[in-house]
């Protein structure tokens, strides 16, 4: 679905420009953004993979399961369905613990590893089940404590303060993700 809409964005813009007569700008658009991008994903890379190499030694070194036991009261009321000590809450709070690092690449071998875990418990495999939606949402909000990206997006275009952002990340996405768990109660008691 997201591919069509891609697809369709950019076809109809590449449209626009060509009726337009600005054809010339679409090459030359085409011809910098591969090197900008190229550029940005070369100076943002050694950030990212400080943060993701400190995650796998979190890991390795068994503080993320330690974290895990940490948050597992509060899991567990929010995910009553999921069996206790079932691996699903590894993934799930690995996925939130790489999330509130602001590691999102690091989150998404987790977040599909705690999907398929939670597929596995489903009794209806057509539908998705109350711990997977809840599941989604706490992951699309993202609760982030430290965003490296932006953080590092915010460093290489100069940025004055580059860490000033870090408190409204994490205000912003604490109050999506409780307004998120609110609604899918709300939501989810109807059923």
């Amino acid at each position: 679905m997201i591919n069509k809409l891609w697809i369709g964005l950019i076809v109809t813009g590449s449209l626009c420009l060509i009726l337009t007569g600005k054809a010339d700008l679409l090459n030359a658009q085409i011809l910098s953004s591969g090197k900008a991008t190229l550029e940005l994903v070369m100076q943002i890379f050694p950030l990212v993979s400080l943060w993701l190499g400190i995650m796998n030694i979190a890991k390795e070194s068994g503080l993320l399961d330690k974290l895990s036991r940490f948050i597992y009261p509060i899991l567990h009321k929010i995910f009553p369905e999921i069996p206790k000590n079932h691996e699903a809450f590894g993934y799930i709070s690995s996925n939130i613990l790489s999330n509130m690092f602001g590691l999102g690449n690091a989150a998404t071998p987790f977040g599909l590893k705690a999907m398929r875990s939670l597929q596995d418990l489903n009794k209806n495999k057509e539908e998705a089940s109350r711990s997977m939606i809840t599941f989604l949402i706490i992951n699309t909000c993202g609760l982030c404590v430290i965003p490296t990206t932006i953080i590092s997006l915010r460093i290489l275009y100069g940025s004055k303060n580059p860490s000033f952002i870090v408190a409204p990340c994490f205000i912003v996405s604490l109050i999506s993700l409780i307004f998120g768990l609110v609604i899918d109660r709300i939501l989810g008691g109807r059923k």
